[in-house]
């Protein structure tokens, strides 16, 4: 296949040129909504790529660039075995690459894939694994959707924390399905928000940055400073 001979060659390139201190991270995409193809499509071929360059060559995981109903949590639980899983970009979807507020359409899986994070300890600095926010806010405003994202993935990892492993593992070892569902249920369904805003408040952070941010007036502001400016653009 050419487009995957070419990249393939491209790739080699690259990571022959990293530095000691570098790796190469390599993300996928399944589709864009015009008239070309991906070189890169899915996960599978993205590891295929990076197994093939060498151990410094890792997978991004962007939580929007799946089929309809891919098992996100699946493939981050094969990339962790393979020790493979280089980053995520977190964000939500509706129909396609959406981009939106980060566990905005289904916070259930953004919660399972924090979960076999934290079953792998990829959330401990020590793990390499990088965590960025990867959305388009066209609706609303772009700060406040950052903070919201952050928030959720706070969230989604405090009741990540919070599963009871010892009874998770005597349910699947019981072939307990219910009883391992309870498990994950009584973690998912903790109110953590309240626990998050005290860590916040004794780091000197406001306990509610939405709230803080809004009475900030910053939006405003830099909005009034930018008129008659030039609109950024990709060619910017």
């Amino acid at each position: 296949m050419p487009g995957w001979s070419a990249h393939a060659s491209t790739s080699r390139e690259g990571y022959a040129a990293l530095d000691d201190d570098q790796r190469l991270l390599l993300e996928y995409k399944i589709f864009e909504p015009y008239f070309y193809t991906m070189d890169v499509p899915d996960w599978g071929t993205s590891l295929l790529h990076c197994l093939a360059l060498g151990e410094r060559a890792k997978v991004i995981l962007d939580t929007g660039h799946h089929a309809q109903s891919t098992n996100i949590e699946f493939i981050v639980m094969q990339l962790v075995r393979q020790n493979r899983l280089g980053a995520f970009d977190f964000n939500s979807r509706y129909n396609a690459d959406d981009d939106l507020i980060v566990g905005s359409a289904d916070p259930f899986q953004l919660f399972r894939i924090m979960f076999e994070i934290v079953e792998a300890k990829a959330h401990l600095p020590g793990s390499g694994v990088n965590f960025m926010l990867d959305q388009c806010h066209n609706i609303e405003e772009k700060i406040p959707g950052q903070i919201r994202s952050v928030l959720n993935v706070e969230q989604a990892l405090a009741k990540a924390l919070l599963v009871d492993r010892e009874a998770l593992a005597a349910a699947a070892e019981a072939g307990d399905v219910l009883g391992a569902n309870g498990v994950l249920m009584d973690a998912y369904e903790t109110d953590v928000r309240g626990v998050l805003a005290d860590r916040r408040e004794a780091r000197g952070l406001p306990r509610d940055p939405m709230a803080t941010y809004a009475a900030s007036g910053y939006g405003k502001r830099i909005a009034a400073e930018r008129v008659g400016g030039t609109q950024a653009s990709w060619g910017s």
